[in-house]
């Protein structure tokens, strides 16, 4: 479903001109003593992409900063600097750019929206669901508000208002956007088979040109055969997904559990050596480093508890499900790990939601969130072969090893 989220915000902007990532979790901030040191580099891609169209509309904006079609393309480009480098600073920016109707109920429909997607990128689905609510109310044909609430549906386990939301995107855009939430839902709710052929169908028709479209429809289709045991199949859509976004956050941190579940943790070095920053990859790191003795281990380990603690000072809770991996795996505390997966999970119910709180609730002998965790995958036909794996109460599940190392 992490391939969709990406997949859905790329649609979003390519449709009107214009996606989310969580961000990462900083520790204690670094006050530079002089003007010249750099605090920060960002991803090449960043760099060539957002420069001259930023420095554009940040003059444009400055002439006219009571402009909100100006301010909402400023902060929709600011959103999306921020999904590729993984920095959080860039979702700061971009509320301060609306921050003259920032907190209006009847803020214009761009302002709506973009605070939605921002909510959502902090995993306050509640709040993007009342935006995105209000957006539809007055404009039932909203594309950009369908695909949003749909994707907040589906991270939620809300499947049939996710699907509704879905079939109501018919004419409204491109078939390969139609065809990728709706597939999204299938996959999740006992037609993965069926749905991964669909989407592979359409995949199949996009331009060699069309990079992009190639790029999130390959990643939907790498998570989807994965979950299905089709193993080949889902290392090359991985690989032709990174080939034409080598600095995607979502696809990077999704390839490397692929190969942390393979027992490949060299080539999650290798992969994320320089691409450290968002705590999501940091930790894929620092899992392949114990795994491996690599001397880099114990200070990964040391960075992300400086990180989650201060996320914790903040209350920054968007990244419950790393930490609660965090604790599991790298603290091999299970007692701990078990409220941290418990609480991500009543904010989010997606397949590696799920692994987690059953590998934390199996270490911890929760039999109630085991329970909980069969009901779900139960009700909704979820099917995943890691997810039946642990459930079957296999000694050993496909990634177990991995996900924890000893």
């Amino acid at each position: 479903m992490k391939a969709l989220r990406r997949s859905v915000t790329a649609a979003l902007w390519a449709l009107l001109s214009y996606m989310t990532f969580e961000g990462s979790a900083w520790a204690a901030p670094r006050v530079p003593d002089r003007d010249d040191v750099v605090v920060a580099t960002l991803p090449a891609t960043v760099r060539e992409a957002g420069a001259p169209e930023l420095r554009a509309l940040k003059a444009a904006f400055a002439k006219k900063p009571g402009d909100v079609l100006l301010a909402a393309r400023l902060a929709r480009h600011y959103v999306e600097l921020g999904r590729v480098s993984g920095d959080p600073r860039f979702a700061g920016y971009a509320q301060a750019v609306l921050s003259p109707w920032w907190s209006k109920a009847d803020a214009p429909e761009d302002v709506l929206i973009l605070r939605a997607v921002l909510a959502q990128r902090l995993h306050r689905f509640d709040a993007a669901l009342i935006d995105l609510g209000r957006v539809l109310e007055s404009n039932p044909r909203s594309a950009q508000a369908l695909l949003t609430r749909a994707t907040v549906y589906q991270v939620q386990g809300r499947f049939p208002e996710a699907g509704a939301d879905c079939d109501r995107l018919h004419g409204l855009v491109p078939m390969p956007y139609v065809a990728a939430c709706a597939t999204a839902v299938a996959a999740a709710t006992g037609q993965l088979r069926a749905a991964y052929d669909a989407l592979l169908s359409v995949r199949r028709d996009v331009s060699p040109t069309d990079t992009d479209t190639a790029a999130w429809l390959d990643g939907l289709l790498a998570e989807m055969a994965e979950r299905g045991g089709r193993l080949r199949e889902a290392e090359r859509h991985y690989r032709n997904a990174l080939g034409a976004a080598p600095d995607d956050q979502y696809l990077l941190a999704a390839f490397s559990d692929f190969l942390l579940d393979r027992d490949r943790p060299r080539e999650v070095l290798a992969l994320l050596r320089e691409r450290r920053a968002a705590d999501p990859l940091l930790l894929r790191y620092a899992l392949a480093a114990t795994k491996t003795a690599d001397p880099a281990s114990a200070d990964s380990v040391r960075q992300l508890r400086d990180r989650f603690e201060a996320s914790r000072r903040r209350g920054d809770r968007v990244h419950l499900r790393e930490e609660a991996r965090f604790v599991l795996a790298l603290t091999r505390d299970p007692v701990r790990a078990l409220p941290l997966a418990r609480e991500n999970w009543s904010v989010q119910k997606e397949p590696a939601d799920a692994i987690v709180l059953l590998e934390a609730a199996t270490r911890a002998g929760d039999a109630d969130a085991i329970a909980e965790v069969r009901r779900f995958v139960s009700a909704t036909r979820l099917e995943d072969v890691r997810l039946a794996g642990l459930l079957r109460g296999s000694a050993n599940p496909v990634g177990e090893s991995l996900r924890n190392p000893k």
